[in-house]
Formats: C-alpha cells, structure tokens, sequence
C-alpha cells in the first residue's frame, strides 16, 4: 500500500506540473518623475490684417453714392476699425469726358462724398485725405460705355500713418 500512496503522491506531482503555471507577477514598478512638459511659449499677438484697397462706381456727371457704393465703404470702415494705425486716401476719378477743370472738380466731389459718408459712420477724419486725379489717371482706355463706366470711381488706398484732408490741389503720390 505504501507502493501506491508513492505512486498517487507522485502522479499528483506530475499532473500539477503539467499545467501552466500563470507567470509571477512582477514587482510594483518604481515611480520615476517624467519631467514636466516645457510650457509653451507666448505666442506674439498677430497684428489684424491690411486693408484692402476699394473701388466705388459713379453714374455719368454725378457723385451721388449708390447703394453698392454705401455697401463697399461700409465694408471697408469694418476693416478699417481693425487698423486704427492705417488711414485712407480717397482718389477721385473721371471718366475722359469733359474738360479737365470740370473733370477735377467733379472727381473731388466724388471723392468728398465717400469721405462724407465714412465720417458719418465714425471713421475719424483724420485718417482720410481726398484728391482729385480727374480724368487724368484712367483704369482703362477706351470709349465703350464700359471703359468710361471703369474710369467713374473712388480709388479707396490704404496708407501707414495718420494723414489730414487734402485738396484737389495736392498732387497724389504713388
């Protein structure tokens, strides 16, 4: 009987040998501090964009603004408040009809009703200079009626800096 207790004792053996075991579970790994993350740097402060220069229209020997002209000066006084440190110079233009005394005259009621209307929505009038080019600088040549429609406008140019109110007889630089 001894016999087969050593034989059951040893068969148990064997057949508890034979399964897996699991794997020993690892010691609890050590905290190491990961260094911190750099923090991030400040970013410069982008300044708002340029303004973007503008076109008005005019209808033949007037300087009466239109309604898509409101539309594009409103426009660009949006753009314009973001940029206090940009002006405007506002170029009157003509069409070539027309002598070039009247042509001048008109071109700067042109150009004062545009400033008349950015004043009136809050542009201060400091940021705006008026000039007339009369038909002097055309966009476009030709006589069809959509060059002379072209060259009835308001060219409205950004510029850096503070700049005061004009004449007609202050040449336009460029």
């Amino acid at each position: 009987m001894r016999s087969l207790r050593s034989l059951s004792a040893l068969l148990l053996a064997v057949v508890a040998c034979s399964h897996a075991q699991p794997p020993p579970t690892p010691p609890p790994a050590q905290a190491i501090a990961a260094p911190a993350p750099p923090a991030p740097e400040p970013v410069a402060a982008r300044p708002p964009p340029e303004v973007a220069p503008a076109s008005i229209y005019f209808d033949y020997d007037a300087s009466e603004l239109s309604p898509a002209s409101r539309a594009v000066l409103q426009d660009f006084l949006d753009q314009a408040r973001a940029r206090p440190d940009q002006s405007v110079r506002i170029e009157g233009n003509c069409d070539e009809r027309g002598s070039r005394e009247y042509n001048l005259a008109l071109g700067q009621r042109r150009a004062e009703a545009a400033r008349k209307y950015l004043e009136n929505l809050g542009m201060d009038t400091s940021r705006i200079t008026t000039v007339s080019n009369g038909k002097e600088r055309p966009r476009t040549s030709g006589s069809d009626e959509a060059a002379l429609k072209e060259n009835r406008r308001d060219d409205l140019i950004p510029t850096s800096g503070n700049v005061g109110v004009s004449s007609a007889a202050e040449p336009a630089s460029r």
